[in-house]
């Protein structure tokens, strides 16, 4: 039977992808953890723990204890908030990627790793249209930078001492169920809260800065689908792209208007616009769908009245 460790159960991806788990591999099963307070959803139906993976004594002490089989972790400091504490950001991000790694090499019990990196991993020089699997990274971010040396780093524990990690690209993520927490791409989920709460929104990024976007049920679909493979068919060991839909600030407001026609958006650029116009504008993830199966059903329509309909019942 799996045993499956969650790091960074509270945040955006790990809120949606342990109630996933645990209906796949049985809710005493799947451990939640963080250093904060998880949902009410997430303690009722199984295991949780408030656990610092800083902390590599207790962390270690807490994988032998609960025969760990499968560790995702997902904690890290992301792109906005990294870029103002920035050497705090790159501690974090490498040092708990690290205690994971020489975990995951020493106790035996653990057969597979999944550590998210992030399309912040290319740059300016990378082509940013169809951005290619193999491509120039020359991230010009903390957070970029500390995704392309977790990337070698996983890809070096991989050849050197076999430890069985994987990882995607993620682009934007998009959810109704957590808010954003410190990324660039946070415009696309706090519109729709705004959009219901305010009728109107103001944007940190151009309205015609395209970015690559993924409804968090494709993420945590392909998260889980990539992690099931067999071993063999993992054939990239940095991480793979993934592209998921690509849409500018406009597109999507003019999507909320559909709904709501008194919606109107203004634009007001900050530091996080020249993040943004180093990223890609659309991914290629041919090598994902080919190697491990990669599909995605969220468009930018079915996207929009999802979240719509998703933020209104929140606030119910």
């Amino acid at each position: 039977m799996e045993k499956i460790l969650v790091i960074g159960a509270a945040g955006q991806i790990g809120s949606e992808l342990v109630i996933a788990l645990r209906k796949i591999y049985g809710n005493e099963n799947v451990f939640a953890t963080d250093i904060k307070d998880v949902s009410d959803e997430m303690k009722s139906c199984g295991p949780w723990a408030i656990l610092d993976v800083m902390d590599d004594k207790r962390l270690i002490h807490y994988v032998i204890r609960h025969k760990i089989t499968q560790i995702y972790h997902l904690a890290a400091v992301l792109s906005g908030n990294a870029e103002k504490l920035p050497l705090q950001a790159w501690h974090i991000n490498m040092q708990s990627l690290m205690n994971i790694l020489d975990l995951a090499k020493v106790v035996d019990d653990i057969k597979k790793v999944f550590w998210p990196s992030s399309i912040a991993v290319f740059g300016l020089t990378t082509p940013r249209n169809n951005t290619p699997q193999l491509t120039i990274t020359e991230p010009s971010t903390v957070y970029g930078i500390s995704k392309l040396a977790g990337e070698r780093w996983c890809e070096y524990f991989y050849n050197r001492y076999d430890v069985d990690v994987r990882s995607i690209r993620y682009p934007g993520l998009i959810s109704y169920k957590t808010e954003a927490g410190g990324g660039t791409t946070d415009y696309a989920v706090e519109i729709f809260y705004d959009a219901i709460l305010k009728g109107k929104y103001e944007c940190f990024l151009k309205e015609n800065t395209a970015l690559p976007m993924m409804f968090m049920e494709d993420a945590v679909n392909a998260t889980i689908k990539l992690m099931e493979a067999p071993k063999e068919k993992i054939k990239i060991r940095s991480s793979y792209n993934v592209g998921g839909i690509s849409f500018t600030p406009k597109q999507i407001s003019d999507e909320i208007k559909i709904y709501l026609p008194d919606f109107k958006t203004t634009y007001k650029p900050d530091f996080r616009q020249p993040i943004a116009e180093s990223w890609p504008q659309s991914i290629d993830d041919t090598a994902a769908q080919k190697d491990w199966g990669l599909e995605t059903k969220y468009d930018i329509k079915v996207l929009t009245k999802t979240m719509l309909e998703g933020v209104k019942q929140k606030f119910k």
